[in-house]
């Protein structure tokens, strides 16, 4: 297959629910926003879950994280991923893979988004090794329970989990 000679912007798409955003998803925003000119974090409305954060504190709490990557941006988003894509002229979904239940899912769900769309690859990225046990779930949890979490999310998100729960340690 031939070098693309195109001069577009490489976009990317890195979508989730970020409930809240943890370092694990900044150290795949970090190593995607470094594969392609410009990556949009879509932070998922989330129909399907009973989030911790309303969707304006998620972008918020993302926007903080990813402070200071000047080709990211944060959009919130409803509907299908690959009409997100389309809507942003994206070639690629990023995702985060932690472990083989991850990948399982991602694998599938890749497969049914080259289907909708066949031009938008999926790119999986696994996080950093110590990072990949941390999900925003069990963020949450030891949040709540008052455990101490600061290993797991940036200063900002301890922050309003403590103001959630009144509980988080570890700033």
């Amino acid at each position: 297959m031939a070098a693309s000679t195109s001069t577009s912007p490489r976009t990317a798409v890195y979508s989730g629910t970020f409930d809240p955003v943890t370092l694990g998803h900044v150290d795949v925003v970090r190593r995607a926003a470094g594969l392609f000119d410009h990556l949009v974090i879509a932070v998922a409305i989330a129909h399907h879950k009973k989030t911790l954060f309303t969707l304006e504190q998620r972008v918020a709490l993302v926007q903080g994280a990813c402070k200071g990557l000047a080709n990211v941006s944060v959009l919130p988003f409803d509907g299908l991923i690959m009409d997100f894509c389309a809507a942003q002229k994206a070639t690629a979904v990023v995702r985060g893979i932690r472990n083989l239940t991850d990948f399982d899912y991602e694998a599938q769900m890749a497969a049914m988004n080259r289907k909708l769309r066949p031009e938008v690859e999926t790119v999986f990225l696994l996080p950093d090794a110590p990072l990949a046990c941390i999900s925003s779930t069990l963020v949450r949890e030891i949040s709540k329970l008052g455990g101490d979490v600061g290993q797991m999310a940036g200063a900002e998100v301890i922050a309003a989990l403590k103001t959630a729960h009144g509980t988080a340690k570890g700033a």
